[in-house]
């Protein structure tokens, strides 16, 4: 028989440095220099020193992703990933580093994100081909034109028909994303705008007019997750990482059991399970919104509200950064910043309302106190996946 193994504790981690580099309209950059700006900063913003990294996450990037980044930035890793899983692939790589953390795997794990799509569309660079795929389950959509943006509708239209959401209700969640965005200097848009004016704009795919949709920008951010050990030693205060889910659900549209549920309902309930917490104890939370849809939808299945209900929930600026349940606090991918995979900044952010760092967009509890939990989740392609974190000031 073989001996046992020896069970060694799991370490805590936290994460003790974040960092965006310049965003929105950034003409003069390349996606590389722009994960290079946000790691630069993320790691002066921990205090340590950059030998400290023994891990590295990237994707979207290179030909060897991460390792063609990594050696960009002059780093040498013991540990990597580039899971690509869409929108949520930040959070699903999040909770891998933290896995490896806390098993010893890793000690110190940079993730980073650069992009250039907005000023790649506006050069006539080629850019990354949407149309996913004319090979495997994907080629009987394509021909039908079944766009990124349609799949999103057409959920959103079924969810309409069976519980009764309005093009108002939907409205809602970018007004408030656009008033949020008011107090974030670096919002890509800021003016604010009113329920008529998302229903009055032009048609991209029925219902969503293009203020139901993200904006695009250029820009890139990076976070450091590391080992309590390094926490002394670090700049600011820690966030803690308490607990993390991942989910799948579909590529193809036929293969969706249900249009009104996405993979949140699985990684939301993972990460709330393992945090030790309930979403009635969140203070905060950074949602994935792509499109008006996911905000309400997310919400829904992260169990904010029962199913259906996602509507009736997100009137009366409850979303506001002094409303009920703040989300998206910078903005979101609707007014801030939407530079193609966007689900790091959602960590970004987090990190920046927990430590208190968010000036005038700064959330406050009752008698000026910050907020203690928050929540990221991130949605990778059309509800096809999903990475959910629950982030806390107290380890």
């Amino acid at each position: 028989m073989l001996p046992t193994p020896p069970v060694h504790p799991r370490r805590k981690v936290a994460i003790v440095g974040t960092a965006v580099s310049d965003c929105g309209r950034v003409d003069d950059a390349t996606p590389y220099a722009l994960h290079a700006q946000a790691a630069r900063r993320a790691l002066a913003d921990s205090g340590l020193d950059r030998s400290v990294i023994d891990g590295f996450a990237s994707a979207g990037l290179g030909t060897l992703a991460p390792v063609e980044v990594a050696e960009y930035l002059g780093l040498r890793p013991t540990w990597v990933d580039s899971t690509g899983v869409g929108g949520s692939t930040w959070e699903v790589m999040a909770a891998h580093a933290a896995d490896a953390i806390a098993a010893g795997h890793a000690n110190a794990v940079l993730l980073v994100y650069g992009s250039t799509a907005r000023a790649d569309i506006k050069a006539r660079r080629r850019t990354a081909n949407l149309s996913f795929g004319a090979r495997g389950p994907l080629q009987f959509e394509v021909p039908y034109g079944h766009t990124l943006v349609a799949k999103y509708a057409m959920a959103a239209r079924r969810h309409m028909h069976g519980y009764g959401t309005t093009l108002e209700q939907l409205a809602e969640v970018a007004v408030q994303a656009r008033a949020n965005a008011a107090t974030n200097p670096d919002a890509m848009f800021r003016d604010p705008v009113t329920v008529d004016d998302v229903l009055s704009g032009p048609m991209i795919a029925d219902p969503f007019t293009k203020l139901h949709c993200c904006i695009r920008s250029d820009g890139g951010c990076a976070v450091l997750m590391v080992a309590q050990e390094y926490v002394p030693d670090a700049a600011k205060e820690p966030v803690w990482v308490l607990g993390a889910g991942t989910a799948v659900s579909h590529t193809t549209m036929s293969e969706w059991e249900d249009f009104t549920v996405s993979p949140a309902a699985v990684s939301g309930r993972l990460a709330f399970e393992r945090a030790g917490v309930r979403p009635s104890d969140i203070d905060l939370a950074e949602i994935y919104d792509a499109f008006t849809y996911m905000t309400l939808v997310t919400l829904e299945d992260l169990g904010f509200c029962e199913k259906g209900e996602g509507g009736a929930y997100v009137e009366k600026g409850r979303l506001l950064r002094d409303g009920g349940l703040p989300v998206n606090t910078d903005g979101g991918g609707l007014s801030a910043c939407h530079p193609g995979m966007r689900g790091l900044f959602l960590l970004v952010e987090a990190v920046r309302q927990l430590r208190g760092e968010a000036g005038e967009g700064q959330v406050r509890k009752a008698g000026g106190a910050l907020p203690e939990l928050a929540v990221a989740s991130g949605t990778g392609g059309w509800f096809c996946s999903s990475g959910t974190l629950v982030l806390g000031r107290d380890g």
